[in-house]
């Protein structure tokens, strides 16, 4: 080989060409083992897919140089580097922050409708938040949620501030409608209340009805006999809870009594429901209560503390009895991942059906019936919100049977209801008229007039022989009218379908009220304002998941799933 070269390739040197070290190929297992290059697609993808962990799961940057969590990253891509905290909050973020931020604002640009819920709140480092969330309903019938943004309120909390705080995040994201106003989901707070009313282009404002419910059930606890039934039960939670011999005791008395294994519930006084369990479980766990703190052993350990007698154990029942309703209405309501105004005035109603008094009711229980019954009737009643709901509840496949009114009540809501998609579809109209014109830049006049149409070769030929009667065109309003005597002839679905999977199977058959549907079951029943995320993110104490690193602001925008509309109003 060497001659050859000399011979007929005196241009190659052949001592050089020696000197080169022999590349050997790598084997398989050793390939396995060289770092990733941080620009390859392999570590690109893991890098993006560890910040939707971060993102989604609400953890915090630190988590990155956790010993356990290395050790998971090693084992799953031994290859792979993990980048540094620094470059998760300066870079990885912020850039899934842009694009879920192009995503939103390009679907909130496609979305004829939206509605707000709002929310404030303190972090344990007490700073105080705003939190605005934006719900639609897209083209394909999908409820859409989104965090819009989680800001600082630095000066005090006046309606006059919390307005302008939301009047700015409804020009930032671009949520204005042409001829419609934003309804936004607040809790019942004056400040807040007013702030709706004061902004301009928002309303109507709707009352979070978890909120409500919470308030009806704090006005029956808080009566003078039930505080010190509590009083009592509390002393006995606390004991079992402190003495873990009197734990012991308890459990050895409920294998006794063949009852099951729980453990007392303590209440928390902001939470009512709490309250719903302490006393559902103690009356629960009453016979093994007694018997363990009768025990010889126990007795010397028990200091002022009094079971409950017989006419307080049937109280305790009762109040069960009258609260499991709203129990079961905020469990509804923190399940259902988007409940709709349009379930307001149906779970008021059952509420209010179940505070009917019996002749069987003891006077604290009436007097807590009353409390309840009184404080809900003081909700909703402004003649304008009452309106927007019955209308909302109408436009509901589950409930537009309207069961709690008079039919005549009935009637006039649905003639409302055709009232308002008359004024909607004109003032489409006509905005597509101006639209129309703006564009062309000729205004249209009385005196034009389009050119008789010319008959074709068909209508020509057959004229004489076959006659057909000129279509009369139907005036709107009795177009929409036959509309909606249709729809309200038809029957109601079940609770526990999905009604905006039946007006997505039904909007043909119904177009105009759809319209109108999607605009009013987009509105939220109470103020799911993602705040309890937001709260969970500041906890950490480190910049906000998907948040930008500028001036102490913090933003958040993550899409939460989709939501699966339960049941909860079958006895109604």
């Amino acid at each position: 080989m060497s001659a050859h070269l000399r011979r007929h390739h005196a241009n190659v040197s052949v001592d050089s060409a020696c000197s080169q070290p022999v590349r050997k190929q790598l084997l398989l297992s050793a390939a396995f083992k060289q770092p990733l290059s941080d620009k390859s697609d392999r570590a690109i993808a893991i890098t993006k897919a560890l910040g939707m962990f971060i993102a989604k799961d609400m953890q915090p940057y630190s988590v990155t140089e956790c010993e356990g969590f290395r050790q998971l990253m090693n084992v799953l891509e031994p290859r792979y580097n993990i980048p540094s905290r620094r470059h998760f909050g300066t870079t990885v973020i912020p850039k899934l922050y842009d694009e879920t931020r192009g995503e939103i604002d390009k679907e909130l640009s496609d979305t004829a409708h939206v509605a707000l819920t709002t929310d404030g709140w303190t972090s344990r480092a007490t700073e105080s938040f705003l939190t605005v969330t934006a719900h639609y309903i897209t083209s394909e019938w999908e409820m859409r949620s989104c965090v819009l943004q989680t800001r600082p309120i630095y000066e005090s909390h006046t309606s006059e501030h919390l307005s302008e705080m939301l009047t700015d995040a409804v020009a930032e994201w671009k949520l204005e409608r042409a001829n419609s106003k934003i309804p936004v989901t607040t809790d019942n707070a004056k400040n807040i209340v007013n702030a709706i009313d004061l902004a301009e282009g928002l309303g109507p404002q709707i009352g979070c009805f978890a909120h409500t419910v919470n308030l009806a059930a704090k006005s029956a606890i808080s009566l003078n006999q039930v505080s010190r039934l509590l009083g009592k039960v509390r002393k006995v939670v606390s004991f079992f809870h402190r003495s873990t011999t009197a734990a012991h005791a308890l459990k050895t008395k409920q294998d006794m009594l063949e009852l099951p294994v729980h453990k007392l519930i303590h209440d928390v006084t902001t939470r009512w429901n709490s309250t719903y369990d302490m006393l559902e479980r103690y009356v629960e766990q009453q016979a093994a209560i007694y018997s363990a703190l009768m025990d010889k052993d126990m007795k010397k350990k028990v200091k002022d503390i009094a079971l409950l007698t017989e006419s307080e154990t049937k109280l305790a029942e009762g109040l069960i009895n009258i609260l499991k309703p709203l129990k079961n209405v905020i469990t509804l309501m923190s399940t259902e991942t988007s409940p709709s105004v349009s379930m307001i005035i149906p779970l008021q109603k059952m509420i209010l059906k179940s505070m009917t008094p019996s002749a069987e009711d003891s006077t604290t229980i009436r007097e807590a019936k009353a409390a309840i019954t009184k404080d809900l009737k003081g909700r909703y009643n402004d003649p304008g919100v009452q309106d927007y709901l019955h209308r909302a509840t109408a436009l509901d496949p589950r409930f537009k049977s309207l069961a709690y009114l008079e039919e005549t009540c009935v009637q006039k809501i649905y003639d409302d209801l055709t009232t308002d998609i008359v004024d909607i579809e004109k003032q489409g109209q006509r905005s597509e008229v101006q639209a129309a014109s703006s564009s062309s830049g000729v205004e249209p006049g009385p005196s034009e007039t389009s050119p008789p149409q010319k008959k074709s070769a068909m209508a020509m030929v057959f004229a004489d022989f076959f006659t057909t009667e000129e279509r009369s065109t139907k005036p709107l309003s009795d177009i929409i009218h036959e509309e909606v005597t249709s729809y309200k002839a038809t029957g109601c679905i079940s609770v526990d379908e999905d009604p905006l999977a039946w007006w997505k199977s039904n909007e043909h058959k119904y177009p105009h009220i759809a319209k109108l549907a999607q605009r009013n079951l987009s509105v939220q029943a109470r103020d799911r304002t993602q705040g309890s995320v937001a709260r969970h993110t500041h906890e950490f104490g480190e910049t906000p998941l998907f948040g930008l690193p500028c001036a102490g602001e913090a933003d958040l925008a993550v899409p939460p799933g989709p939501a699966a509309l339960g049941s909860g109003l079958r006895d109604f």
